[in-house]
């Protein structure tokens, strides 16, 4: 076959939906968008060549809502007339419910918004908006600000101190060092304060004026009041399904020592499997078959991507609110419990009145937790992910080793908890806030760092992290030295 007919089959053949990066399609792009790219060509080029390669500029919501059910990627049953014939730009974005932005303003005669919000995303995309806000990342933000006790452990860990005559003197950081701490992932309340006029080359241009910006925070509260930002995962302008499912970008916020899941991925065999074959993988395929286009589980085949098996059939159906699979939550003050109702667990009341899941004797707030029955259905569908490459046997086995170990290490913890409730009983310590003081902070890492490493690394098969990193040695360290503050009599 000639090189001429080669290249002319090539050009014919349609591509496939995951083809990769394709040049825009100027015939579809709107007047408005097309507008905007002819500008921010010379001023922005790295966001127009990002939105290049995406699906936004190549595809039209019309023409998403007629791929099969499997296939799409468009939750809505139909798109305003005026997103039918052009592909989705940036004007498509940012001039989307215009009315509850506050960040909108007038831009060389177009009305824009500086933020494209999840509720503007839900135009095309309201399933995964709606899935989304109701989970703990979308209330992200408000379960650190509305939690008092969240809020005095932000307090404790980020507020300015200085020595004074031997003696440390608390004060406040400034709102952008904060943003720069926990903000930095649960998100900030980003508001407009007024305008300011910016000399470019383009001339003089009046812009709103953003406080608490920049900021990316998966539970940010935006200008138009929606809660989230879809772009902590899906990275603006390019909104790549690859970069979400790739385990870095959630490796972004699930860090050690805290949330150390990331870090345990990478140790464990499916962490190691996908650093040496994962550039073999079809990333963006959806929906995504185990065994063909990936063969080792990610965090997002896990928690939430629509599996499929060799004949088609569904393993575990698409999820944005990323704990539907997730019976048992690892993370918590203080011991593990079972997964919250609402993703608002600042509504949370224990039976000691505290917006806790556990009292810090570790018994579960049940009526804000899911049920037993609710429990094991959210197992059954983690196994059903779990078997879809193991045998049942390996699996249930791992299933109970977690549950022993998660047992373990709660008992460990309300050791500790017991211990530090000894030393406020003999005024050791002030029970005020329990978050300040050296033996106080001794208890936080048990529960917060080193019993987290042991829970995450059981569930996700980093043994190192289970034992030595920030694990049962740290654990039984950390508990022997605070059984000789709070009994020094006793020390052996």
């Amino acid at each position: 076959m000639s090189t001429f007919i080669l290249l002319l089959f090539a050009l014919l053949t349609p591509h496939g939906p995951d083809s990769g990066p394709l040049p825009a399609r100027p015939g579809s792009v709107s007047t408005e968008t097309q507008t905007c790219i002819d500008c921010h060509e010379q001023y922005t080029p790295g966001i127009v060549e990002d939105w290049k390669s995406s699906r936004h500029s190549r595809m039209t919501p019309a023409e998403g809502l007629t791929r099969p059910n499997l296939e799409r990627r468009v939750s809505a049953t139909r798109v305003p007339a005026e997103l039918e014939g052009t592909v989705v730009g940036c004007f498509e974005c940012h001039s989307r419910n215009a009315a509850s932005h506050a960040d909108n303003f007038e831009h060389f005669g177009f009305q824009i918004n500086v933020i494209v919000t999840p509720a503007d995303c839900g135009t095309c995309h309201p399933v995964e908006a709606e899935q989304y806000g109701r989970g703990k990342k979308a209330h992200a933000l408000d379960n650190l600000e509305k939690n008092p006790v969240y809020s005095l452990l932000v307090d404790a860990i980020v507020s300015m101190k200085s020595a004074v005559r031997g003696t440390l003197q608390p004060g406040k950081a400034s709102g952008n060092a904060r943003n720069e701490t926990c903000y930095a992932c649960h998100g900030t309340r980003v508001g407009v304060r007024g305008t300011r006029t910016v000399n470019t080359e383009a001339g003089e241009i009046t812009v709103p004026v953003l406080t608490n910006w920049p900021n990316t925070g998966v539970g940010r509260i935006n200008p138009d009041g929606s809660a989230g930002s879809c772009t902590s995962c899906h990275a603006r302008h390019g909104f790549s399904l690859e970069l979400a499912r790739k385990p870095s970008t959630c490796g972004q916020c699930h860090l050690e020592p805290d949330v150390p899941a990331y870090n345990v991925y990478k140790e464990s065999k499916h962490g190691n499997i996908e650093e040496s074959l994962g550039h073999r993988w079809t990333w963006d395929a959806v929906p995504w078959k185990v065994g063909g286009d990936f063969t080792a589980p990610t965090c997002a085949a896990c928690h939430n991507s629509l599996l499929v098996n060799a004949a088609g059939g569904v393993i575990a159906e698409r999820s944005h609110t990323f704990d539907t699979r997730l019976w048992v939550r690892l993370f918590g003050l203080i011991t593990s419990h079972p997964q919250p109702k609402s993703g608002a667990t600042h509504t949370i009341k224990n039976a000691d009145g505290l917006p806790l899941p556990t009292t810090f004797a570790g018994v579960p707030a049940a009526p804000f937790l899911i049920s037993p029955e609710e429990q094991q259905a959210r197992r059954s569908t983690m196994r059903r992910v779990c078997t879809a490459c193991h045998g049942p046997g390996w699996v249930d086995g791992h299933f109970a080793k977690l549950d022993t170990t998660l047992s373990e290490a709660d008992g460990m913890v309300l050791a500790a908890t017991g211990l530090l409730a000894a030393a406020w009983d003999r005024k050791m310590a002030d029970r005020k806030n329990p978050f300040d003081e050296a033996l106080e902070q001794q208890w936080v890492r048990q529960w917060l760092f080193y019993a987290n490493s042991v829970r995450y690394g059981s569930a996700m098969s980093g043994p190192d992290y289970v034992a030595f990193k920030n694990g049962w040695w740290e654990l039984t360290n950390g508990l022997q030295r605070m059984h000789e503050t709070v009994n020094p009599a006793r020390k052996k």
